[in-house]
């Protein structure tokens, strides 16, 4: 079982940034590619980006590529989301996600995460 808690997340206006952290409780998450996904009032969830097992690949939806970064960090069980250059259709709920994958796999659909964070609100105003 992984428990994995968020953090991060809140209120900013167009164009400022935010980070959002991702930290499993409890284990490691060796073996595990990790993601995050978005959900926005009344729209489906939507995949944002995912990083392997290994930290060195990386895959990001069209949307966000070049103003969003995820990254881990292994020895913290860890995994963060840097957003840059909000805008505000990047208003959602923000889920981390842990899926099983070997080292070099990136994950992009929720049905391949096993255990998802508790989500956490981000709000782009103008």
């Amino acid at each position: 079982q992984v428990q994995l808690v968020q953090s991060g997340g809140g209120s900013v206006q167009a164009g400022g940034s935010l980070r959002l952290s991702c930290a499993a409780a409890g284990r490691t998450l060796d073996n595990y590619a990790m993601g995050w996904f978005r959900q926005a009032p009344g729209k489906d969830r939507e995949f944002v980006a995912a990083v392997s097992w290994s930290g060195d690949r990386t895959e990001y939806t069209d949307s966000v590529r070049g103003r969003f970064t995820i990254s881990r960090d292994n020895a913290e069980n860890t995994v963060f989301l840097r957003m840059n250059s909000l805008k505000l259709e990047d208003t959602a709920v923000y889920y981390c996600a842990a899926g099983p994958a070997s080292p070099y796999v990136t994950l992009v659909t929720a049905r391949q995460y096993n255990y998802w964070g508790q989500g956490t609100q981000v709000t782009v105003s103008s």
